[in-house]
C-alpha cells in the first residue's frame, strides 16, 4: 500500500515537473521570438502621420518589425535627428519641402516613397464665398517657403493672381506674382501650426492651411475651403531615409505594409477626403 501511493506520488512530481519544464521552455520560446523583433524608431508629426503608423504597428510586428514612434511637433527636428541617426526613419514631410531641406543642409537622404496627401486649402470666418473677396483683401500664409509655390497655384488656378512666365510654380515665391487684380495683400510669417489659432481669431479674409491642421478644427477642404488645390497636388508626404538604408528589408516591409490596399483603405475612410493615399 505504501509503495502504491509513493508511485502515486512520484508520478504526481513528474508529472509537474514536466508542465514546469514545458511552461518554462514555452516562455523561453515566446521571449527568444519577440527578441528577434527588428525595431525600427521613425520621427512623425502627430496627425494623421503618427496615427497612421499607430494603424500599421501590429502588422509589422507580425512581420518582424517592431515599431517605435518618436513624434515631433515642429518641421525643423525630424531631419536633423534623422541625419545624426537618433531615429531611422521620418515621417513629416511632403516632397518639395524634402528636396528644398536636402538642398539647404546638404542631408544623404532618400525617398523611401510617398504616403498620403494633405488637401492645401483657403479657408475664411468673414467670406462665404470667393466672389465676396474685396479689393485690398489680406492673404496669410506660413512661414515655410516650401508651401508658397502651392498656395501662388491655388491662388493662379482662380485667376486671382498671375505667376512671371517660365516660373516653376513648386518654387514659386511671392516675389514671382506679376499680376494682382485685387491688390491682395499677402503675409507669410506665421508658423504653420500657429494658422488654426489665426484662423480661429479671423485675423486674414483668406488663412492657408494644411489639411493636417484643420482635422482638429473639424474643417474639411473639400466641404469648407473657399479655394482647394487640386487633386493631381505633387505634394506627396513621403518617408524619408538616409540613402545607404533605403534598401533595407524593414524600410521596404514599411513601405509595402504603409501601400497595402487594407492600409489606403483606412486612411480613405478615416479622414473623407481631408487625407488622401498615394502608393508611390
Amino acid at each position: 500500500m505504501k509503495r502504491k501511493v509513493f508511485g502515486i506520488i512520484l508520478c504526481t512530481l513528474l508529472g509537474v515537473s514536466l508542465v514546469a519544464c514545458g511552461a518554462q521552455k514555452e516562455s523561453k520560446e515566446s521571449t527568444e521570438g519577440k527578441s528577434k523583433l527588428t525595431e525600427l524608431k521613425i520621427g512623425a508629426s502627430p496627425t494623421p502621420h503618427a496615427e497612421i503608423l499607430e494603424h500599421v504597428k501590429p502588422e509589422l510586428e507580425k512581420e518582424g518589425i517592431k515599431l517605435d514612434i518618436v513624434p515631433f511637433e515642429d518641421y525643423i527636428m525630424p531631419n536633423k535627428a534623422l541625419a545624426e541617426n537618433e531615429i531611422d526613419a521620418n515621417y513629416f514631410q511632403h516632397i518639395p519641402f524634402f528636396d528644398k531641406s536636402v538642398k539647404e543642409n546638404d542631408y544623404d537622404f532618400a525617398n523611401a516613397g510617398g504616403v498620403h496627401i494633405e488637401l492645401m486649402a483657403l479657408y475664411s470666418k468673414r467670406l462665404k464665398n470667393i466672389a465676396d473677396l474685396k479689393k485690398g483683401g489680406t492673404v496669410l500664409t506660413s512661414n515655410s517657403e516650401a508651401d508658397w509655390g502651392r498656395i501662388l497655384t491655388i491662388l493662379t488656378d482662380a485667376k486671382l493672381i498671375k505667376l512671371k512666365d517660365g516660373v516653376d510654380p513648386l518654387t514659386a515665391t511671392f516675389e514671382d506674382v506679376v499680376s494682382n487684380p485685387k491688390q491682395l495683400k499677402f503675409k507669410h510669417d506665421v508658423n504653420p501650426e500657429l494658422l488654426t489659432t489665426a484662423y480661429n481669431n479671423d485675423e486674414a479674409d483668406l488663412i492657408a492651411i494644411n489639411a493636417n491642421f484643420v482635422t482638429d478644427l473639424g474643417l474639411s477642404p473639400v466641404e469648407d475651403g473657399l479655394l482647394v488645390e487640386k487633386n493631381n497636388s505633387p505634394y506627396a508626404n513621403i518617408v524619408a531615409v538616409r540613402s545607404e538604408d533605403k534598401n533595407k528589408a524593414e524600410i521596404k516591409k514599411l513601405m509595402e505594409v504603409l501601400h497595402s490596399k487594407e492600409t489606403q483603405d483606412w486612411i480613405s475612410k478615416k479622414w473623407q477626403g481631408r487625407i488622401t493615399p498615394v502608393s508611390k
